[in-house]
């Protein structure tokens, strides 16, 4: 089952890159977004994988927490998420997506405005949760950007 938790938290290899990781799995998911169509209920189904990623990055970051230690590089199921959350509700145009790139890494990276106290969260939660405030914190600069016309 441990092999389940490695493969899920380091997102099919890619926390396996070391320094940059999480940039590279970032984008992945950017790809993924961008390429893969989603049908006509594009925002719901974005949404419950957000939902379903959330949770099984939580789960999975903590059960390899003892293998790598707390919040490992190996760990980028969070990035995947909080790209995902990032992106939700945003119309589907490459520029939003580049855009929606680097305003999470930003976020993720730099942790303002009470990112960095969501690490505290016990087990793989605090893993989770500092990505997921960091993806809202994005989705909102992004639509604001978008609806003022900025870019």
């Amino acid at each position: 089952m441990i092999r389940v938790h490695r493969i899920i938290a380091s997102v099919f290899g890619i926390g396996y890159l070391g320094r940059g990781a999480g940039t590279w799995a970032a984008i992945a998911c950017c790809m993924v977004f961008y390429w893969v169509p989603a049908g006509n209920a594009v925002y719901s189904w974005r949404a419950f994988i957000a939902v379903v990623l959330l949770l099984a990055g939580g789960w999975s970051a903590g059960q390899v927490e003892p293998l790598w230690g707390k919040d490992s590089n190996k760990v980028v199921i969070d990035e995947v998420a909080g790209m995902l959350v990032t992106l939700l509700f945003i119309p589907l145009h490459l520029r939003y997506v580049l855009a929606g790139l680097v305003l999470f890494r930003f976020f993720d990276i730099v942790k303002p405005l009470f990112i960095r106290q969501l690490e505290e969260l016990p087990k793989g939660w605090g893993v989770m949760a500092d990505d997921l405030l960091a993806g809202i914190y994005s989705n909102l600069v992004l639509s604001v950007i978008i609806a003022c016309k900025l870019f």
